[in-house]
């Protein structure tokens, strides 16, 4: 048997990882198709040497555009790398360009594909990821769902049944694979932050970044919180700050280059509490047991909400330091935050589960 995994932004990567170990451990062929989504070369050379990636088979290199743009260049491509391959299955992880592409590409092609992380729903179509996500299960022939909620999701939206397997968080078996080695960071040190001492921040959605005004505010909500913030800046991110000229927008918020995924995590750790707007880190800080604020005014890790652990506060000032505040002053507050239950199947068997329902279908088509 014969596997396409195509990969094309940082998340993916943690969620291909402990995938390709288990793949090859099952003397599966799996070819690595990189989309170059994420077009910081370095960047996404580091996580695939902390992840243990092997070398990308593919590299796409499309670079950055518009979402039809870099759609679009990805297609033919993906294409080409198919039509010379000829695998027998495509498998494609979470919710970005290069997850639509590789679905798309596949299909046209009558390749079968696998999602991974299927099933979550934000209920805004107006986000680029929730029609992403839409589209690419509605096409697939296996979807691996991360939760019981998204099982439910892919139900009511009429999937048949038989496709759907309820496998859990494969970026978690990541973290949880990874933690040992990420505790050996030097990160906090050059940062001089302490543990538990600072709260960390991660902004690089569309819908925070595009919009001057609502950018200004939230980092104008951030300069008042009563707290060291550290704040990773995506590439993205750091270009629109600088077109906006918003450097000094926060005051006591410090502004340094995206970091590696260890380090990442040994500051997601060690944090106060965590202000976001990515998906991901979202249900890394439930596993942690770090309070999380999402800047966001709807989510599709709903089982964060559920849990206690998150919190949504949008772009709303008043909520973001009412909340902020309330984690910093109030212990008991922020013990119950930090105390939730983990979902099923967030462990490290992940990938396990997912290799052997691939086999199954091979054996059955």
């Amino acid at each position: 048997m014969k596997c396409a995994v195509i990969v094309g932004a940082r998340p993916n990567f943690m969620k291909a990882a402990p995938l390709m170990k288990e793949l090859d451990r099952k003397g599966i062929e799996a070819r690595l198709i990189h989309t170059g989504q994420h077009y910081d070369r370095e960047m996404s050379d580091l996580f695939f040497r902390e992840l243990s990636l092997p070398k990308p088979d593919v590299y796409l290199g499309v670079g950055s555009g518009t979402h039809g743009v870099q759609t679009g260049r990805m297609l033919p491509k993906i294409e080409k790398a198919l039509v010379r391959d000829k695998p027998d299955l495509t498998v494609v992880v979470g919710d970005v360009n290069s997850t639509l592409a590789g679905a798309l590409a596949s299909v046209k092609l009558k390749i079968p594909v696998a999602h991974v992380e299927a099933g979550y729903r934000s209920r805004d179509t107006g986000m680029p990821e929730e029609i992403n996500r839409i589209v690419v299960d509605n096409i697939s022939s296996l979807l691996f769902a991360p939760t019981g909620e998204a099982v439910n999701n892919l139900v009511k939206e009429g999937i048949e049944r038989g496709k759907i397997h309820m496998v859990g968080n494969i970026m978690i078996e990541t973290l949880l694979e990874s933690l040992e080695r990420a505790k050996k960071s030097g990160i906090m040190g050059k940062l001089g932050v302490k543990e538990k001492g600072y709260g960390l921040v991660t902004l690089h959605r569309e819908e925070n970044t595009a919009d001057r005004k609502r950018l200004k505010g939230i980092l104008e909500a951030l300069g008042e919180i009563d707290a060291p913030l550290i704040f990773p800046l995506h590439p993205g991110t750091r270009k629109k700050i600088e077109e906006y000229c918003f450097e000094g927008a926060a005051n006591g918020l410090k502004m340094v280059r995206a970091l590696g995924y260890l380090d990442f995590l040994k500051m997601e750790s060690n944090a106060k509490f965590i202000l976001t707007d990515s998906g991901g880190v979202q249900e890394e800080a439930l596993v942690l047991g770090v309070p999380c604020l999402t800047l966001r005014y709807n989510t599709e890790r709903v089982e964060t909400l559920e849990a206690g652990g998150n919190i949504l506060v949008g772009a709303d000032r008043d909520k973001i330091l009412e909340n902020a505040q309330r984690i910093l002053r109030d212990r008991n507050f922020e013990r119950k935050m930090s105390r939730c239950k983990i979902p099923r199947y967030w462990d490290r068997k992940v990938s396990e589960r997912i290799v052997k329902t691939i086999v199954s279908f091979k054996s059955r088509v």
